[in-house]
């Protein structure tokens, strides 16, 4: 890789964590390119040489959090008989590392994790979202192969929602709140789940 080719990759990488930090402070819709530039410490003209408006910057985050998002499912379940496991482990496996991944990127609620998708993010959001329930669809088809397809996507967009409710709730709280909020986050999952899929 060149050397103007890595400055490149750089700027995109500060201009996505400006993007993100700024996001989160004051959500989608108040933040504005000038206010992301500002935050990167560049001007708008050196913004718009990277992305054309802020819906690019979003697509763009999309991408980075579901490179981020897959990476965290291989490591949580790199060598794992899913099917096996008690479904208490198979649920603290799964949201121990959202919890984290949330924690670090908080940027990631103000754009993603939202009931209030606006139009202009439905499209960014869509690949993630179809790779989440993927993921989640198969876990539950490994755990019971005899549920239908239709009662599988129902329990994963089921299961998808109380994560994303809950989650607000969990990353606001501090200490050992936030503890208590993720057991409760881990009961409701397996109370859900366990007549579902045992």
């Amino acid at each position: 890789m060149t050397k103007r080719q890595a400055r490149g990759e750089a700027r995109i990488e500060q201009i996505l964590t400006a993007a993100a930090e700024a996001f989160a402070e004051s959500g989608y819709e108040a933040t504005s390119t000038n206010t992301i530039a500002a935050k990167a410490g560049i001007s708008p003209g050196s913004l718009y040489q990277f992305f054309a408006n802020k819906q690019n910057i979003a697509y763009a985050l999309a991408k980075r959090y579901a490179a981020q998002l897959d990476e965290l499912r291989t490591a949580a379940f790199d060598g794992a008989d899913l099917a096996t496991l008690p479904l208490d482990q198979v649920i603290s496996a799964i949201t121990g590392p959202l919890v984290e991944f949330n924690l670090a990127n908080r940027g990631f609620k103000a754009l993603f994790a939202r009931p209030d998708l606006p139009p202009s993010l439905t499209a960014a959001v869509a690949p993630l979202h179809a790779a989440l329930l993927g993921r989640v669809s198969a876990l539950l088809s490994a755990r019971a192969p005899e549920l239908g397809a239709d009662d599988v996507a129902r329990a994963a967009t089921v299961s998808i929602q109380l994560v994303r409710a809950m989650m607000p709730l969990i990353v606001a709280a501090e200490g050992a709140e936030r503890a208590v909020l993720e057991g409760e986050l881990r009961a409701v999952l397996h109370g859900y789940l366990e007549p579902v899929v045992g």
